[in-house]
């Protein structure tokens, strides 16, 4: 090869590199460009992980503040039958939460006397999970229309998906249940629990020798519900913690694969950045109160009707709070009366409602719904169909009637109306009821 060939190979092999060169920087100038940009909107979006979520999903965080709270039912399930069942609200606007227990045990037949397993509430979802949201809703009153269940499996795949969660294990835990293939052997006091042990603490309820939890913890289901409720509080403690960012692929696979629900993925992508606001020291929690009994030779528990009416008003339709001793937050007017049965009285809202459904069934069960938690019907109607709830506040109520309203019937707007001396609210029900 003469030496004019090679020289010019080397001058063309040279221009290849700086060519190649100028690319490989152009990329990197690309690179770091995109990188400005997103960092740029993610400090927009409020910095943290809620601003990257926020980014990466493309919500605004001033939309996400504004959006109505969020009601779903919680169903733990192992074996097909829901073990852990509660209802939970989220509100975007402060970032607070709510988790209420429905015992497992929970009686929704017509009588006790006749009392069959069939008639507790945990079997419902047998049928369906819709046929356990009807259950709740006719016990406190709610009108909830997503649920989620997560079963065993992916409870254990989560927590090990998050590098585990630390836990103060309230009591030593051995049970052993070879027909469930069920192994529970758990020491007390405050520790890093993977996802085998986690599935041990919330499913434990006595040990081999019959003894449970204190009476003064909650013994037997009580203590277990209750370690359930703080124990959930744990892992989205835990899970919400920005190095868990790197793992958000892991866990939607989870939520994929081992999670069922009915939220639809536009309304799961607008509420994401919200649930990383969530407050995790100020999350209210209680149960439905009631009594066991034996009914019919079956264990079954009858939820007290006017108790868990102030409840559900408390935790769910109200804002005020103080703590009680177990740490549930609930108003120290409301605690007494659950544990001493005093009664209270509040102001009676007066209500019009106008039926936009076409369904005089929607109609019927709406007013159910509000007689149930003490607004008096003073006239009713229908109207031409529409697709939107729309409550008008007529005599200049807070916001906070509005909000009960609106979370009571699951869903609606307010807006302010004439003040035509007769009813505290007009309701024109929609057909998104």
């Amino acid at each position: 090869m003469s030496n004019n060939k090679k020289s010019k190979e080397k001058k063309q092999k040279r221009k290849g590199l700086r060519i190649f060169g100028k690319i490989i920087l152009i990329l990197l100038l690309i690179i770091i460009i995109l990188a400005g940009i997103f960092a740029y909107k993610v400090y927009k979006n409020g910095g943290g992980l809620t601003g990257i979520v926020s980014t990466l999903v493309g919500t605004d965080p001033e939309k996400t503040k504004n959006l109505p709270d969020f009601y779903c039912l919680l169903l733990g399930k192992s074996e097909a039958m829901t073990d852990t069942i509660m209802v939970a609200k989220y509100s975007p606007s402060t970032g607070d939460a709510v988790l209420l227990s429905i015992p497992r045990d929970s009686f929704v037949g017509n009588n006790p006397n006749t009392a069959t397993a069939s008639d507790k509430i945990n079997s419902k979802y047998q049928i369906s999970p819709q046929k356990t949201i009807d259950a709740v809703n006719k016990l406190t009153g709610l009108n909830l229309k997503y649920y989620i269940t997560v079963d065993t499996k992916a409870l254990r795949d989560l927590v090990n998906a998050i590098g585990g969660v630390y836990f103060d294990v309230p009591i030593k835990m051995d049970y052993d249940d070879s027909s469930q293939n069920l192994y529970i052997h758990l020491e007390p006091g405050y520790q890093l629990l993977n996802g085998e042990k986690a599935e041990w603490l919330v499913r434990f309820r006595h040990n081999n020798n019959g003894t449970s939890y204190s009476y003064e913890y909650g013994d037997n289901d009580l203590g277990r519900m209750r370690t359930q409720r703080e124990f959930l509080m744990a892992v989205a403690k835990q899970a919400l913690k920005l190095e868990n960012i790197t793992k958000i692929d892991d866990i939607l696979k989870i939520m994929e694969e081992e999670v069922e629900t009915n939220i639809d993925w536009d309304t799961m992508m607008e509420y994401a950045p919200a649930l990383l606001n969530i407050n995790s020291e100020n999350i209210k929690t209680g149960m439905l109160p009631g009594t066991a009994k034996y009914c019919n030779g079956v264990a079954v528990y009858l939820v007290d009707e006017d108790e868990s009416k102030e409840l559900v008003n408390e935790l769910f339709l109200t804002s005020s709070t103080t703590s009680n001793e177990e740490g549930n937050t609930v108003s120290n007017e409301v605690a007494n009366k659950v544990s001493i049965g005093t009664t209270t009285t509040q102001k009676t809202f007066t209500v019009e409602i106008l039926n936009g459904t076409g369904s005089q069934t929607k109609l019927n069960k709406a007013i159910t719904q509000l007689e149930a938690q003490g607004y008096k019907i003073s006239k009713k109607g229908n109207t031409n169909i529409t697709s939107e709830t729309t409550i008008i506040n007529r005599t200049n109520n807070k916001a906070q009637e509005e909000n009960s309203l609106i979370a009571l019937l699951g869903t609606g707007t307010s807006v302010m109306g004439e003040d035509n001396s007769n009813v505290d609210f007009t309701i024109i029900l929609g057909s998104d009821y």
